[in-house]
């Protein structure tokens, strides 16, 4: 799908392009199977000025479009999955909502290094027993001098093993009115990062155990009263979320149609088959679908920051859009697909976990049903 850009953007897409070209593609395919963070490809985005794109630049950032930052994500998604998860981190994942509520001290202390590749912020927000209903989370922060004693535990935080910094949210208090967020480093005393576990994509993280770890308060981001401000930063991540789910849904689509326009069976290419035309041509409708409504949610960001509605409708169209592609390029190619000899099945296995990560869908339906009928539902007994 082609959408009218700026001469700016383009050319920012275009080297972007080119080393994507030769540094990432390359590799995609090792990198893709391999669980650690790529530092060294992670220095080399500092280094090109990728990272903190969506940043402000009286905030520290480089103060380009929220679009150029979705741009960017999904050119190099298109060639390298894996180090597209870099730019997340750098540009829609926590690191935006510490630029946008941090103190200039924190910016000062923290931001230079993830700017330069050289750090890592993970967010620190489910909990076991506090997952889509985030607000349920019990892990403390209890004032104690100048410090903050924080305990609890925390889940399925992306980066986990690998992050330098964490954003943990944390309650103060009881109620939804007393939930805030804390900057916690990784040598935090009585600050516990656990075993490494993996999910189906082969992507690893770990339990964060919070037995009485002492923070100074200078290490607060948000306090009481900080959990809407906090979401609509998260909203920034959902966009993220949504750019990569369309594009590796693109990179399967465009394997696949490749394949079938090659291999031939029973006498004639694949893609002479009807059968498989009307799949592909399904597949590039709702593409288009999703890639129109992230747009919209893009372009109406108001401060970069896009609305609850119309980012959940973009994830929601670009997650279920990005799934069927991966998954109809993978019965597409029939035992190629499903083998580990090409990006698809590595597409197929990202796309389904962002359907969870995020926001699931479901999450997000009820989050488009109370825009429809103009009310709140609550999800409580």
């Amino acid at each position: 799908m082609t959408a009218v850009i700026s001469e700016e953007r383009e050319g920012l897409l275009s080297m972007v392009r080119s080393f994507a070209e030769q540094e990432l593609s390359p590799g995609a395919l090792q990198r893709a199977h391999h669980p650690g963070y790529a530092w060294d490809i992670a220095q080399q985005f500092g280094e090109l000025g990728l990272l903190g794109l969506t940043i402000p630049e009286e905030l520290g950032g480089q103060g380009a479009e929220l679009g150029d930052a979705v741009a960017v994500i999904q050119e190099v998604a298109m060639h390298c999955p894996k180090s597209a998860d870099i730019l997340q981190a750098g540009n829609f994942g926590a690191i935006r909502t510490f630029a946008q509520f941090a103190s200039d001290e924190q910016r000062t202390k923290y931001l230079p290094d993830l700017l330069s590749g050289k750090g890592l912020m993970a967010l620190g927000m489910s909990e076991p027993e506090a997952g889509s209903a985030a607000t349920e989370l019990v892990t403390s922060a209890v004032e104690d001098g100048d410090d903050y004693l924080i305990n609890g535990t925390k889940i399925w935080s992306t980066h986990s093993v690998d992050a330098t910094i964490y954003l943990i949210y944390v309650r103060f208090g009881e109620g939804t009115g007393n939930i805030g967020s804390i900057l916690v480093e990784r040598d935090t005393p009585g600050f516990t990062v656990g075993n490494p576990s993996e999910y189906m994509s082969g992507e690893q993280w770990a339990e964060l155990h919070f037995d009485n770890a002492r923070v100074p308060k200078a290490n607060l981001l948000l306090g009481p009263g900080g959990f809407k401000k906090q979401m609509s930063g998260f909203n920034v991540e959902r966009i993220g979320n949504a750019s990569r789910a369309l594009a590796l849904g693109r990179l399967a689509f465009n394997i696949a149609r490749d394949h079938v326009s090659q291999r031939q069976q029973f006498g004639r290419t694949l893609n002479e088959f009807q059968g498989l035309q009307w799949e592909f041509a399904e597949v590039a409708v709702a593409l288009d679908a999703a890639e129109l409504l992230l747009n919209r949610a893009v372009t109406n960001a108001a401060n970069g920051l896009p609305s609850a509605y119309e980012t959940s409708a973009a994830k929601l169209a670009a997650n279920q859009a990005g799934f069927l592609a991966a998954d109809r390029a993978m019965q597409a190619m029939g035992g190629m697909g499903y083998s580990t000899e090409t990006l698809v099945e590595y597409c197929f296995k990202r796309t389904r976990g962002w359907m969870i990560a995020g926001g699931s869908i479901e999450v997000l339906k009820n989050k488009i049903a109370e825009e429809v009928f103009g009310r709140r539902f609550s999800q409580r007994g």
